[in-house]
């Protein structure tokens, strides 16, 4: 027995001094010039790799410096480059014919780079195809190559996307990892994609994909499962930062493309979100199950489905969009019916929109119907807004008023301002916001009514008129609109969104009840007299002067 374990240890020996000194006994390197050819003619870019490496106790070859060359079109810095390459054999036919039979390969640590023309083409929309000097990124056409391998992998990578002839920075995904499975350009193979995102957040792709085009890599049919947590919007590149829009978005859903037209399917998650140049980051989060429709040739596409949700809060998001050299255009549809308003009242900062200091908005509910039309750095805004049965907490709208509500009496001091209805026809853009057809209905003070202007720094500039109850406000309000054809007290809107500046129009309140007064002598008295009377005393009083004993 022990005679038997010496000679198979001595045999098991040998193997091993064997398999030691096969890599001596093969020059690798002399594969290198076909492994080049090889990938070359598959990818239809020039392939270079550096020295060569054989391990024949783990079946794999292995070559340092990798690069892949970009598509002439898109500049001369390299497609890829890599640490390394591993590349799994059959150890047998490579022993006993020189053979190199493919199993897995394994390109470690590349760095890829994908650029983007302003007419929506990828630089590697040409692999796979015979390209030239002269060729363009949507000219390189030839069959698939015929390389098919059980197992691919990219570990550690770092993909760098920007745009063509751009000086626009480039966005940098690092801890790239992708395992594709019976890889063949010809037909359909599974793989996974697993990425950090720019500024944090993770994204998982997994699905089908294949079979390669041949005329453009970047049509390529694929099904996926994706799943984004904590994306950085501005940092991953997909929105202009000088929309104002910003955030970090989660989306668990489906994508899935033909190769000419995709649809995405799922659920988006907004958190801290932002949507003005102005605004500040959402205390609120944003839920958005959509199912949106896309033409990647023409780069554009349809909202089929866009509920938006905050809290109870539900509105519906329709329309399409388009990509026009760098910029995205909008055409949509926002409307919210009946709204909880204390669910949208963590969303104002993040709009641009301050409320008076120290206020804030409780019960009721808000409707709109929006068109949201531009590009998404330049959107215009517009439709009717209505509020109903609010309170504006923190604020008295009728100390506020100042001079004003003399003419309607000593009323209470009320911290809140209780609302029946505000509405308006709303515009807002980068030039400011717009409000025309403005009434708002508050049952202690009265009626007012008006229009004007929010600046982008919140600047108002607004004119007024104001129908308000008791005292001595209904005989002004009739006096001063003798003539005009409308009652009620001028005055005007200055200030900021946080500090309103309520002013009386005082020249239009005199020109008023001195028409008045006029018209009464002509008709001998007999019309207004009283009620010009007491208009003029309580005017008298707002400018400081006492009533005649």
């Amino acid at each position: 027995m022990k005679r038997i374990l010496k000679i198979a240890g001595i045999v098991i020996a040998i193997l091993v001094v064997i398999l030691v000194a096969i890599p001596f006994f093969i020059n690798v390197n002399s594969f290198r010039p076909k492994i080049e050819a090889t990938a070359s003619e598959a990818l239809g870019r020039e392939v270079k790799v550096g020295n060569l490496s054989l391990s024949i106790l783990t079946g794999s070859v292995s070559a340092d410096n990798i690069s892949i060359a970009e598509d002439p079109a898109f500049g001369k810095a390299p497609f890829v480059t890599a640490k390394s390459l591993k590349v799994g054999v059959e150890v047998m036919p490579l022993i006993t014919s020189k053979e190199i039979r493919v199993t897995d390969i394994t390109l470690e640590q590349p760095q890829i780079t994908l650029l983007k023309t302003a007419d929506g083409k990828w630089n590697f929309s040409s692999l796979g195809g015979k390209t030239t000097e002269k060729s363009s990124p949507s000219s390189s056409s030839s069959a698939p190559g015929n390389l098919s391998v059980a197992k691919l992998n990219v570990t550690d990578g770092k993909l760098i996307v920007g745009k063509a002839n751009s000086s626009a920075k480039a966005h940098v995904y690092d801890q790239v990892n992708i395992t594709v499975t019976n890889f063949s350009p010809t037909s359909q193979f599974p793989f996974r994609l697993t990425a950090k995102l720019p500024a944090g957040g993770t994204a998982d792709i997994s699905g089908q994909a294949g079979p390669i085009n041949s005329t453009d890599a970047a049509k390529t049919p694929f099904e996926a499962k994706v799943k984004v947590n904590n994306m950085d919007i501005i940092a991953s590149g997909f929105i202009d930062p000088a929309s104002g829009i910003a955030g970090l978005a989660s989306f668990d859903g489906t994508l899935n493309s033909n190769g000419t037209l995709a649809k995405a399917v799922g659920t988006f998650t907004g958190n801290k979100l932002q949507f003005s140049p102005k605004g500040s980051p959402a205390s609120k989060t944003v839920v958005i199950k959509h199912s949106v429709d896309v033409d990647l040739d023409k780069q554009s596409g349809n909202i089929r489905q866009g509920d938006v949700e905050i809290g109870k809060a539900v509105a519906h998001l329709t329309g399409s969009f388009k990509t026009q050299g760098e910029t995205q255009i909008l055409d949509m549809k926002l409307n919210g019916p009946n709204m909880p308003v204390e669910e949208l009242e963590a969303m104002l900062p993040a709009l641009g929109v301050v409320l008076p200091s120290g206020s804030q908005l409780k019960g009721g509910t808000l409707s709109t119907d929006l068109n949201i039309v531009g590009p998404i750095d330049k959107l215009v805004i517009t439709g009717p807004v209505r509020l109903s049965d609010t309170k504006l907490a923190g604020f008295d709208l009728g100390s506020k008023l100042g001079a004003l509500s003399t003419f309607a009496g000593k009323a209470a001091s009320n911290p809140d301002t209780s609302i029946q209805n505000f509405s308006t026809t709303a515009r807002v853009a980068p030039e400011g916001t717009r409000a025309d057809n403005l009434n708002l209905t508050v049952p202690a003070i009265g009626v007012i009514t008006g229009a004007g202007t929010v600046s982008p720094a919140g600047a108002l500039n607004f004119k007024m008129l104001a129908n308000l109850h008791g005292g001595v406000a209904g005989d002004l309000a009739q006096v001063a609109g003798m003539g005009s054809g409308k009652g009620g007290i001028p005055f005007s809107i200055a200030g900021t969104t946080s500090k309103p500046e309520f002013v009386p129009d005082l020249k239009g309140m005199a020109g008023g009840i001195a028409g008045s007064a006029i018209q009464g002598a002509l008709s001998g008295g007999k019309t207004g007299g009283s009620k010009t009377g007491s208009a003029v005393d309580a005017l008298g009083g707002l400018l400081g002067k006492k009533k005649p004993q």
